[in-house]
């Protein structure tokens, strides 16, 4: 007889499951626009991201690696293939199951100046998706001024607008923003790359702690090698629409397959001394 204590527990299924997608854009030409063809952006994507874990996305503009980002939460619309969330089939969902997806999956936008309403107050940015999920009154004040708070903001920051505040600031606004609803899943798209260095640090760091704290995921969208270095378990790089290579962070950047991964690195710049000064 086997003892409990003896028994492997089942693996627990990804959190999310992105099998073979594909996003294709329409090309048009001449003086009335005619569909000429397409093009393919995202071209047979597979990854999986368990709870808890980031896997970072890396490779140079125009990999398509932000329109994969897009297209998991179905911001832009995929053309083929599957995106399962927590068991449940994103690309089937009609509005109604779609929104409520949305709850568990969310983003944050690489430049925070143009993803915040010039027009609205943080207080309103904040709120919008509490609102839509039928927060309101003291409870919805109460829980904006917290998000804030705890994204390094004071609550009184509610009452300014997205101008009245740093690039480091509105990128906080836009974290508290994608925290409002507890989501299990946030989409970075690099969310540091408009950002001084010195901010760079604080804003990652932010995104650690409350990794830590909340037990999210990442889908982590950058191009810059050292920030998927310090963040990311598993690193998926991306050429032309196609995922190149794909391994632990250790495996990828001390032993890269492909020539591309090794062409990444090799432009990382490296800190170096002078002859005279050694």
């Amino acid at each position: 007889m086997v003892s409990p204590s003896s028994v492997t527990p089942p693996a627990k299924p990804p959190l999310l499951c992105v099998s073979n997608l594909q996003v294709e854009f329409p090309l048009y030409a001449g003086p009335l626009r005619r569909r000429a063809g397409s093009f393919r952006a995202v071209d047979d994507v597979s990854f999986e991201i368990g709870e808890g874990e980031t896997l970072g996305l890396v490779g140079e503009s125009g990999s398509g690696k932000t329109t994969v980002g897009r297209a998991i939460l179905r911001l832009v619309q995929p053309t083929g293939g599957s995106i399962v969330f927590e068991g449940a089939d994103v690309l089937r969902a009609r509005r109604g199951e779609l929104r409520a997806l949305r709850r568990h999956m969310q983003i944050v936008f690489q430049d925070p100046a143009s993803s915040l309403n010039p027009r609205m107050r943080i207080h309103d940015i904040v709120a919008e998706p509490l609102i839509v999920h039928g927060m309101a009154g003291t409870t919805l004040r109460k829980r904006v001024g917290e998000l804030l708070e705890r994204c390094g903001l004071t609550a009184a920051a509610a009452e300014r607008y997205p101008h009245e505040f740093s690039g480091g600031q509105r990128q906080r606004v836009g974290i508290a923003r994608a925290l409002a609803l507890e989501p299990r899943l946030i989409v970075c798209d690099e969310p540091t790359s408009a950002l001084d260095v010195s901010i760079q640090a604080q804003i990652i760091n932010l995104l650690m702690d409350l990794q830590s704290e909340r037990g999210l995921a990442y889908l982590f969208i950058s191009h810059d090698m050292n920030v998927i270095q310090h963040v990311c378990g598993r690193i998926a790089v991306m050429k032309q629409g196609r995922i190149v290579e794909m391994g632990s962070r250790d495996q990828v950047l001390t032993q890269p397959a492909h020539e591309y991964t090794r062409a990444l690195l090799g432009a990382v710049p490296r800190p170096s001394v002078p002859a005279g000064l050694r």
